[in-house]
């Protein structure tokens, strides 16, 4: 894309997700995520109903009367993106897998800076590829788009030249993500998990930050439909070919199987670790499973 296609993508992705913010996601963002934590506020002596968990017991031996502490909520959140950008993200039957993590982020970046949050980006194949540090504001949420849209188009162009692919290593990525952001976050997780050995990486990150998994499929991921014909299949991050008979039911169930299993496991560690998680699919919709997890955290604060 050149500079003004690109400028006009991100336009019509800040458009198209500007309803779901406005109109879905207004309350329920707020009411679930609710900041880093508690600000300290204030000493004052201590008044009958006051918890009596909040006395201050340094001040109270020296002034030899209760006091108790106040805090306030503190409301800013730091909002992290962290984009799966191998290869196989490239990929997609009805949507590229790519496209629709970049529609989420957008949609994700927009309603974190309607409620005055900092977000911040980063890409990640088998390294990190880009790192774009959290700030506020309309302006830098359009550039955080520009700069995953610009990076997905520029990994599409170098696949079809025939350019070294791409792996993934997501616990590359949550290591980096460790060393730069020392406050707590809210880490937004986008990747088709085709990645291996990153389950301790993940449990350290998760026990530092609100880690949420979102996980891109597609169909033909799922179950390859019976064609009946041979296809030409390629992993696209190895690079590895097979020819698939479209007709062998046996073949077609035994990868469906594999498939399933594989994604069953991941369910077991993001549900061991307490994380919450958003199974998303190319196109389809994905504003009732994003709305499930945010009222379901709502509830569970409550």
């Amino acid at each position: 894309m050149d500079t003004q296609e690109l400028l006009r993508k991100v336009r019509r992705l800040e458009i198209r997700t500007s309803r779901f913010v406005n109109d879905v996601f207004a309350g329920e963002y707020q009411s679930t995520f609710k900041g880093r934590g508690m600000e300290f506020a204030e000493v004052r002596e201590y008044q009958p109903g006051d918890d009596i968990r909040t006395l201050d017991w340094n001040v109270t031996a020296r002034m030899r009367r209760p006091y108790v502490k106040r805090h306030n909520e503190e409301r800013e959140l730091t909002v992290m993106l962290m984009v799966d950008t191998s290869s196989s993200v490239a990929f997609g039957t009805q949507q590229l897998k790519g496209d629709l993590a970049a529609e989420i982020c957008a949609l994700l970046a927009f309603s974190a800076i309607k409620n005055n949050d900092k977000v911040g980006l980063i890409l990640f194949g088998d390294k990190v590829e880009k790192y774009v540090p959290p700030k506020k504001g309309r302006t830098h949420v359009l550039r955080i788009v520009r700069d995953l849209l610009e990076f997905l188009d520029e990994l599409e162009g170098q696949l079809e030249a025939g350019a070294q692919r791409r792996l993934t290593d997501i616990s590359a990525a949550l290591e980096h993500l460790n060393r730069i952001t020392r406050r707590h976050a809210v880490v937004f997780l986008l990747s088709d998990f085709k990645s291996a050995g990153f389950e301790t990486s993940l449990r350290i990150t998760h026990r530092r930050h609100d880690v949420i998994a979102v996980t891109i499929t597609d169909p033909w991921e799922k179950r390859i439909p019976g064609l009946g014909w041979y296809l030409e299949l390629e992993d696209a991050e190895t690079g590895e070919q097979f020819m698939l008979n479209t007709r062998d039911l046996r073949a077609l169930g035994n990868i469906a199987g594999d498939v399933e299993e594989s994604a069953e496991a991941l369910e077991r560690l993001f549900s061991s670790m307490g994380m919450d998680r958003v199974n998303v699919t190319t196109g389809q919709s994905y504003v009732e499973q994003l709305s499930r997890v945010f009222r379901e955290r709502a509830k569970r604060m409550r």
